[in-house]
């Protein structure tokens, strides 16, 4: 079903919405949230949770494009489920990607370094728009939807040596582009 079609159910306010966007996005979403959280029950948990939340904000919402908002949520809610699970050990799964690209950003999150988090986030998102298809795949695959190097190896048909290197090669251009745009890395 359309998205467009799936918001006017929301707006109806008929159950049949939450059916088709479970049918339309959930397998995604249950592995966005698996790739965080590492455990099927939680992951499921994350997915209701994010239904519920959708079901809540639409109407008066209309969230353009759909899938977008869908996984943005799922990711949200897992990663509040991860720093809740994780406070006093690490997940090596979901923590070993934050490892990896934390040295691209800012060590120090000062007010101004909030007030620069949307200027932040339009020059990753310029940077990332200048990659190739395939580097930009494989860095969103990796640090958006938290995805084993291994997984990313397979689905690209690449070797998972290939997938960390162009990892370690696009966090040096995005840590040298960050630099060149002013900011602190």
């Amino acid at each position: 079903m359309d998205d467009s079609k799936i918001i006017d159910l929301f707006f109806e306010r008929s159950e049949q919405a939450i059916t088709e966007l479970s049918e339309k996005y959930c397998k995604t979403c249950r592995k966005i949230a698996f790739n965080i959280l590492g455990s099927d029950a939680d992951a499921q948990e994350c997915v209701n949770d994010a239904l519920l939340g959708i079901w809540n904000r639409i109407p008066p919402e209309r969230p353009c494009p759909l899938s977008a908002y869908v996984y943005k949520t799922v990711r949200n809610l897992a990663l509040k489920k991860h720093r809740s699970n994780t406070a006093k050990r690490r997940n090596s799964r979901y923590d070993t990607a934050l490892d990896e690209i934390i040295g691209c950003l800012q060590s120090d999150f000062s007010v101004e370094a909030e007030i620069s988090a949307e200027e932040l986030a339009k020059e990753i998102n310029e940077f990332l728009a200048n990659l190739s298809d395939e580097n930009r795949i494989i860095f969103v695959k990796r640090y958006w939807f938290g995805e084993e190097i291994s997984a990313i190896g397979s689905d690209m048909g690449i070797t998972n040596h290939n997938v960390t290197v162009k990892l370690s090669r696009t966090r040096n251009a995005l840590k040298k582009y960050l630099s060149e745009k002013g900011f602190d890395i």
